[in-house]
């Protein structure tokens, strides 16, 4: 990796630093580099991610041998993966340390279910609450795209990824993220799409029997110039969709669909935004079997004054001086 001294200026050092990377990427930027908008390949994704992350250790081990060594293994606790993603051990994992009043709460088990957030509206600004109340959440890579921005040092290339999670069960999520390496923009874009989470509403299409399977209702979604319709569908239908919006609605829930979409869709980017706005508008609006009488109930935060008034802050015991005789 080639150093930039000081002798150039701040920005300037930056798009050659990135430049020096682009030795490392360019059998990534290969596979990347003309993807194909309707195809979503999952060997390429699951290549990418592990060649990313030798990119990330790679760039590690040249420019910081001197932390490493004065930290003393701070990585001990870092596992990797067949695709080469960081797994910390279960004792990181309980280290999470909530930072909002909702994820103490979470946190303490006060509130066990992701609905009564969404009953109060409550922002979720922690992945965590929505990996500890949503278990069994998957998620997957729907396109890898490169992206450029000309600066005067030159063309300055970082990768956009957009993935998509979801349990199968009602709840979906999306999220985009763009960096410099694969890796750190698979990892951005998962976190985002946790952050995202919304609850899809699902129905029937004819009589009420068995648990509900489609759409409440027609849905239409846009983003760009993409326009995504869904359709309620008998039992048995399936999803009649193409391969974008099929693997969203998977995620969703929902068994029997039909769709029909219009604008410019080879734009995957769009096309899976339109469906997932698709998607959340399913609860944007009260059908007549949910005009009940409003009872108003209190907000967790309300619920629990006394708990969340206690200092969050951690004790920490310093040790004893010894004194010598």
């Amino acid at each position: 990796m080639t150093n930039v001294e000081g002798s150039k200026a701040d920005e300037d050092g930056d798009e050659v630093g990135e430049e020096g990377h682009a030795g490392s990427l360019c059998s990534i930027v290969a596979d990347v580099k003309e993807p194909e908008a309707d195809e979503v390949d999952n060997d390429g994704i699951e290549a990418g991610r592990a060649q990313g992350d030798g990119v990330a250790e790679d760039s590690n081990e040249v420019s910081g041998e001197s932390d490493d060594e004065n930290n003393g293994g701070d990585n001990e606790g870092v596992l990797m993966t067949e695709a080469g993603e960081c797994v910390r051990d279960a004792e990181e994992e309980e280290k999470w340390v909530p930072v909002t009043k909702l994820g103490r709460l979470v946190k303490e088990n006060k509130i066990r279910k992701i609905e009564e957030i969404y009953l109060h509206s409550l922002p979720v600004k922690e992945h965590q609450i929505v990996e500890q109340l949503v278990p069994g959440l998957k998620d997957e890579v729907m396109k890898i795209t490169p992206v450029q921005k000309q600066t005067r040092a030159g063309q300055r290339t970082r990768f956009k990824a957009f993935v998509v999670v979801g349990d199968g069960d009602g709840h979906v999520g999306l999220g985009v993220k763009c960096a410099k390496e694969v890796a750190t923009a698979i990892r951005g874009a998962i976190i985002l799409a946790k952050l995202s989470v919304v609850p899809v509403r699902r129905g029937y299409w004819g009589n009420k029997i068995g648990k509900p399977h489609t759409v409440p209702c027609k849905v239409t979604g846009k983003c760009g110039s993409v326009t995504v319709r869904m359709v309620p569908a008998p039992r048995g239908s399936g999803i009649v969709a193409a391969r974008v919006p099929k693997k969203v609605l998977q995620f969703a829930g929902i068994e029997d669909v039909f769709t029909s979409s219009r604008g410019s869709t080879k734009t995957l980017g769009n096309f899976v935004k339109a469906t997932f706005d698709c998607l959340m508008k399913t609860y944007g609006f009260l059908t007549p079997d949910f005009w009940r009488e409003t009872r108003f109930i209190k907000t967790p935060f309300q619920e629990y004054t006394d708990l969340l008034a206690r200092p969050k802050g951690l004790v920490i015991e310093a040790p004893a001086e010894k004194i010598e005789a």
